[in-house]
């Protein structure tokens, strides 16, 4: 492991400590907070595809989020892990629609059922939704470190797709600096429970 990978997972590991010690109810009311401002986003209201994802665990909790956007008519996909750690895409029907997908190895995660749209559907998105444990003042995201959303972010710039990227965290978690890597590409905005922050 590189110099630079080695202090990543160190982050990792003291971010999803903090995570780990959160009560039930910061969960709840960070989740409300985290609706209302992601909904107030000028690019979010105007979107007619957002990219999002299903938390799991003590993500901050996109569920009122997401229901809402459905709510508004917005059409949204949200991904599906690939056997080989690449997003595939389906639109999101409702919470009933969602299923528990085990993946050796990996987080249990909440997947939507439905056609399966291919990796390039994300290109689609006016919107993206990114998960993250961090993202720093220059908008550099730590994701967990699978790859996946690197896979997707390629995608975007190899089809010259340009959405809005918005990472969502949780306050404490939008910090000074992260170690980075080539091949991660910064967010434009970082959504918190407590408001937003906007990179260059």
């Amino acid at each position: 492991m590189s110099d630079i990978g080695a202090r990543k997972q160190a982050v990792r590991r003291d971010l999803l400590a903090v995570r780990a010690a959160m009560a039930d109810d910061e969960l709840a009311q960070a989740a409300e907070g985290l609706a209302r401002h992601a909904l107030a986003l000028p690019e979010v209201a105007g979107a007619g595809t957002v990219a999002a994802y299903v938390s799991v665990g003590h993500e901050p909790g996109t569920g009122k989020l997401l229901e809402a956007l459905r709510g508004r008519g917005t059409r949204v996909l949200l991904p599906v892990l690939r056997d080989d750690d690449d997003l595939d895409w389906a639109e999101y029907a409702g919470r009933g629609a969602l299923a528990e997908a085990d993946h050796p190895g990996r987080i249990r995660l909440l997947e939507p059922g439905g056609r399966r749209l291919g990796p390039d559907a994300v290109c689609e998105a006016d919107v993206v939704l990114l998960p993250g444990l961090a993202v720093d003042a220059r908008g550099v995201r730590m994701g967990r470190g699978g790859g996946s959303y690197d896979r997707a972010l390629a995608r975007l710039d190899a089809a010259g797709s340009d959405p809005a990227l918005v990472v969502l965290v949780y306050g404490h978690e939008v910090v000074g600096h992260l170690p980075e890597e080539p091949h991660d590409r910064p967010v434009h905005t970082a959504v918190t429970p407590h408001g937003v922050h906007r990179f260059r």
